[in-house]
């Protein structure tokens, strides 16, 4: 049913929604699990009231109570998603790192530029969970008990929006150190390091999941899931910033040794030529690189597969444009792509915290 009001003529109204959302009744473990169905399809605070209750809660409890369960067979037991993840999270790491390693080395030219596209388009697709991949357990009795993954990009995993999504992806990490100016290999170098973090934003996406279903089976109300998961965005976006930081300080101390800058030699060890390579600008650019790597991966994770393909798209293009047009790298990123990692952050921190992303 959509978030539309409700018949209302119905001399049952409860009756109208339990008809429309019967599935939903009939395979509820909990009546948490009813609530964040009738959320997900759009029903709300008024909804609940032309039904005669205080709150979207109080609804479900009343429809879990009148229609009978009938829960879907029971599958062979699956094994923990420890290994799926870990797996995943390799594959990103080497399927964004390696084709960003080629194009550097033979040089921004398109014969390489293309080829090299390819592995990070399908990325996306090749990490998306499957339906015999084993789901996150949930803590607890649970709301939604141990079951399938997520399905992000529905049916083929080569669906518009994976491919969206990995084309956007690409295009941030291979062409802005194809535009000439500034610091290539200080670029170069950067860019490699969010390659790599690619496993790492793989990795969070699926732990920020994991702890999402988890909570959904603790908590008792929408309201305490919703308080349960507010620290948790932040959270998993500051570990991978972290991981980030420690792979890019990696990259600047590599590049400390196999391209030095002219002139004469500092003092101070590798560890304070690799800090001086990189200034505060580069360093926040990099973190909005970060968040563009990172966030359309959770909100694919979390079943909004069209918002991370216009979020990884749309940074890419805000990024490119200034570059074109002259201005520099940190200028670009902070500018233009620092717009769309704050946009996509607002969205991510609306629509990541409710139930129905996590179901």
């Amino acid at each position: 049913m959509s978030g539309g009001p409700l018949p209302g003529g119905s001399a049952d109204p409860v009756r109208e929604v339990m008809a429309e959302h019967r599935e939903l009744c009939e395979r509820a473990v909990d009546p948490l699990e009813i609530a964040a169905g009738l959320e997900e399809a759009g029903l709300g605070q008024d909804a609940a009231a032309r039904c005669r209750h205080a709150d979207l809660f109080s609804l479900a409890e009343e429809l879990y109570a009148r229609v009978p369960r009938r829960p879907p067979p029971p599958g062979p037991a699956q094994p923990r998603s420890g290994g799926a993840a870990a797996r995943a999270a390799l594959t990103a790491a080497a399927l964004a790192a390696l084709p960003c390693a080629g194009a550097a080395a033979l040089g921004p030219r398109w014969p390489v530029l293309l080829p090299a596209a390819v592995p990070l388009v399908l990325l996306p697709a090749l990490t998306a969970p499957t339906p015999a991949e084993p789901g996150p357990p949930c803590a607890g009795p649970g709301v939604l008990g141990p079951g399938p993954a997520p399905r992000p990009y529905p049916g083929s995993r080569l669906r518009p929006a994976a491919l969206g999504h990995g084309l956007g992806l690409a295009a941030l990490l291979l062409l802005p150190p194809a535009v000439p100016g500034g610091d290539r290999p200080l670029a170069v170098a950067l860019v490699l390091a969010a390659a790599v973090s690619a496993g790492s934003a793989e990795r969070t996406a699926r732990w920020y999941r994991q702890l999402g279903r988890g909570h959904l089976g603790a908590a008792g109300t929408l309201a305490e899931f919703r308080a349960r998961m507010r620290p948790v965005l932040p959270v998993a976006l500051a570990l991978h910033l972290a991981v980030l930081g420690v792979l890019s300080f990696a990259a600047l101390a590599v590049l400390a040794v196999v391209a030095p800058r002219p002139g004469p030699g500092h003092g101070g060890g590798l560890l304070h030529l690799a800090a001086e390579r990189a200034g505060p600008a580069q360093w926040a650019a990099q973190g909005v690189l970060g968040l563009l790597v990172v966030l359309p991966v959770l909100l694919a994770r979390c079943g909004r597969p069209a918002a991370a393909a216009a979020g990884a798209s749309a940074g890419a293009a805000a990024v490119l444009g200034p570059l074109a047009l002259g201005r520099s790298a940190p200028e670009a990123w902070l500018l233009g792509g620092g717009t769309v990692a704050a946009a996509l952050l607002a969205y991510a921190g609306a629509v990541l915290g409710r139930a129905g992303s996590h179901r």
